[in-house]
Formats: structure tokens, sequence, C-alpha cells
């Protein structure tokens, strides 16, 4: 039976449901594990991929950085024409729990929602490749926003706009500083680490 204190579980993507890494691509491109973290570190750096996420064209991005660092312009460039290839496996334990909770929503009344941080039209590239994004109600993603998570913005407009109560909503993520930003505003937060630990604390919620 379902908790009726829940009507609303949020769901981050990358590495929930999608595992997401720069260097899923660059390590094919850079065999010296030295040089791979170094250009990880000082070259393409989260910081960089961070302005993907607030809406920033890829192309743009790419290219600002391959301007700032030419000796490696090819490497730079490779992810804004392999960017897919950044992209690890669905993270099927995850998959599966979504699409339980899916097929008790309308049963239960409790609504799917992601909230993401992913770049405008990166996340075009692959809407449409994962069919169970169509168990969500409605997605909000960074890049479409102009915020990114840990502001607390971003969760003000999915609030507003899909009339989400904290109080009565989860919000799962994989980063500690989303956790902490969605605890601060009342929701009951759930650090994600592995399908089967999100799998018992949704059960201990009677969402499961």
């Amino acid at each position: 039976m379902t908790d009726e204190s829940f009507d609303a579980v949020v769901f981050d993507l990358g590495n929930v449901l999608i595992e997401w890494d720069r260097r899923n691509l660059f390590e094919k491109l850079i065999d010296d594990p030295d040089e791979l973290q170094q250009f990880l570190d000082t070259v393409f750096t989260m910081d960089d991929n961070a302005r993907l996420d607030s809406g920033t064209p890829l192309h743009e991005v790419a290219s600002e950085v391959a301007s700032r660092h030419p000796d490696k312009h090819d490497l730079v460039m490779a992810f804004a024409e392999r960017w897919e290839e950044t992209l690890g496996d669905v993270i099927e334990g995850s998959v599966e729990i979504l699409r339980e909770l899916s097929e008790t929503r309308h049963d239960t009344g409790v609504r799917l929602i992601a909230l993401s941080n992913w770049g405008k039209d990166t996340f075009a590239m692959i809407e449409a490749n994962y069919p169970f994004f169509e168990c969500f109600d409605a997605m909000v993603i960074s890049g479409r926003e102009g915020f990114v998570k840990p502001n607390r913005e971003i969760f003000n407009i999915m609030c507003g706009r899909h009339d989400i109560r904290p109080s009565r909503s989860i919000f799962i993520d994989d980063s500690q500083a989303n956790i902490d930003a969605s605890n601060a505003l009342g929701f009951d937060s759930l650090l994600f680490k592995n399908p089967e630990q999100l799998r018992t604390q949704l059960t201990e919620r009677g969402l499961l």
C-alpha cells in the first residue's frame, strides 16, 4: 500500500537512470591515464560541462575551450562531435523501479518527475532514445531553464510549474550538494548509491 504522505517522486537522470562520465569518451582518445586525468582536470573541466547544463550550446562551449587550448583542439572538439559517447549504460535496476512506480501511479496518485542537470541541445540528441522517459509525467531539464541544481531556483521552477509540494515529495539524486539543497527545501531526499538501496528506501516509504 502506498504511503499517502507522498504524491510525487522526483528522479535525477544522469548516474541514477543513465550512466554518464566524460571519461567514457576521452579514455578512447587518450591512452595514458595520467594524461587523461590532466586533460579532465585542466582542459575540458566539469566547470566547462556546467556551462552546457546551464544552457550554453555544445559547440559554443567546445569552441571556447579549444581556443584556450589550441594544442588540444582536436580532442576538445571530439567532445562536441562524439558527445553521445560520454553516456554509458542504462542503470537497469533503477529503470525497473521507475517502471514499477509508473505502473501503479494511476491508482496511487504518485506523480513521477525528472529534474536533471543536462544541456539543452545534448538532451535533444538523446531524448527519443530512452523509452522509459515516457514514464515521467514531466521533465525539467536545466539547459532549458537556465538554472542548474543545486540552485534552488530550478527546484522552484519545478514546484511552481507542476504543483510539487516538497513536504509530500521524494527527491532522488547522486549528488550530495543537490541532496543538501533539496533537504533545505523540505523534500524527503535520497542520495542514490545503487538500485538495491533505492528499492529498499522506497519500500520502507510504502511506495514499492
